[in-house]
């Protein structure tokens, strides 16, 4: 299974408790479970995911289901919660 990197910004990174971390996951859905599944406070965190936008390797995720995105070895996935003003 491919070894990816989560990011996380802003209230998302808050949230996690972490800046970034690596996970293995072959779709979007996959890292996403993985990144629940490391929190202590699981909720707090999927509120911030569900509000989320996502970037995989610099393409906007935004529109297709997460499972249906791929993610090859070595993929950077940015969590982008909503940010003020935008």
């Amino acid at each position: 299974m491919p070894m990816v990197t989560m990011r996380y910004w802003a209230a998302a990174k808050q949230a996690a408790g972490v800046a970034e971390e690596t996970l293995s996951a072959a779709t979007l859905a996959e890292a996403l479970a993985a990144a629940v599944a490391n929190r202590a406070a699981p909720a707090d965190f999927q509120t911030v995911l569900a509000r989320s936008s996502f970037l995989v390797n610099g393409e906007q995720a935004r529109g297709r289901a997460a499972e249906t995105v791929p993610l090859p070895e070595g993929a950077v996935i940015e969590v982008l919660p909503p940010f003020a003003g935008g």
